[in-house]
């Protein structure tokens, strides 16, 4: 058996997420940064959940303790890749830095982001079912940028609010479908140049290792040492998330199944549409690690 782990992104987490996860060290550790007692109670209030710094280092920290968890019930993933800031989990999965230097990194991350964003305020739009064509249109007409690509007719625009309000109009007026996501930075497009400059710089000073899985970027492919690890995690603030190739590099291990691990079903569901001969589940379908690990080991099987 082979499997892919992917590790999501912010915009989906929920207070029931995860309802297998046991309250373990690295647990403790992230409602101590996040000064709360309770992090499902904390979630519960929309004000608290959608702030970047609260999510970025409650997602890192849950998929921390929750890769803690499975992993010594499964084999070793054969590839492995993060959505946006699902990146940091996933290098400290394929072992290019230390848990705590992720969760750190998080808030971190975090806040250079919200620091850019004070001046240069902005957000991001889902935007599914146009075409190439109009889509080229669009972006010329509005100036926004394409922040991520999940496919050739589904992608998440950022940018000024003022320039998303119009996209949305103009994308609705031509039949696509639209989300407007809950957040207040433009995210991987170039009005995060600033925050990937300042992220950059901290992490010259952090130790980075090669990886021990095969590990894919949403900036640069696949990560082979620690010089583009280091390039990588930074560049992805203000470049475009290219998902769509992440899974195409993964598909390409010729995996059994894939294993999103994270809030939500997201990237599972965009996996099982794009390729549904390999079944993608999510760690949020499950209530209990043993029953992911049952799963998991079950492809073996097949």
């Amino acid at each position: 058996m082979s499997f892919a782990l992917l590790f999501s992104g912010q915009g989906t987490q929920h207070p029931a997420m995860l309802p297998w996860l046991a309250d373990d060290e690295f647990v403790r550790d992230m409602r101590a940064r996040l000064g709360v007692d309770d992090w499902r109670a904390a979630l519960a209030d929309p004000a608290w959940a959608e702030r970047n710094d609260n999510a970025q280092t409650l997602l890192t920290g849950l998929a921390l303790a929750a890769w803690n968890q499975l992993a010594p019930m499964v084999p070793a993933p054969d590839a492995i890749a993060g959505y946006s800031v699902g990146e940091l989990a996933a290098f400290s999965a394929a072992g290019v830095i230390e848990p705590a230097t992720a969760a750190t990194l998080a808030a971190q991350r975090a806040g250079a982001m919200d620091r850019c964003a004070a001046h240069a305020p902005g957000g991001l739009l889902a935007v599914s079912g146009l075409s190439e064509p109009r889509l080229a249109q669009l972006l010329a007409e509005t100036g926004l940028a394409i922040a991520i690509r999940n496919g050739l007719q589904s992608v998440v625009l950022g940018g000024p609010k003022a320039a998303l309000d119009d996209a949305e109009r103009t994308a609705l007026a031509a039949g696509a479908q639209c989300t407007r996501l809950r957040v207040g930075v433009a995210s991987h497009t170039p009005w995060m140049r600033e925050a990937a400059e300042r992220f950059a710089q901290t992490l010259a000073g952090v130790p980075f290792q090669a990886p021990r899985v095969l590990l894919f970027s949403n900036a640069q492919d696949r990560i082979r040492d620690a010089a583009s690890a280091r390039t990588a995690l930074a560049a992805q603030i203000a470049t475009t998330v290219r998902w769509d190739e992440c899974m195409e590099n993964v598909m390409a291990r010729q995996v059994d199944c894939v294993l999103e691990l994270g809030p939500g079903q997201a990237l599972a569901r965009m996996w099982n549409q794009r390729y549904p001969g390999v079944p993608a589940r999510a760690c949020d379908d499950f209530r209990s690690a043993a029953a992911i690990a049952t799963w998991l080991n079950s492809r073996q099987q097949n």
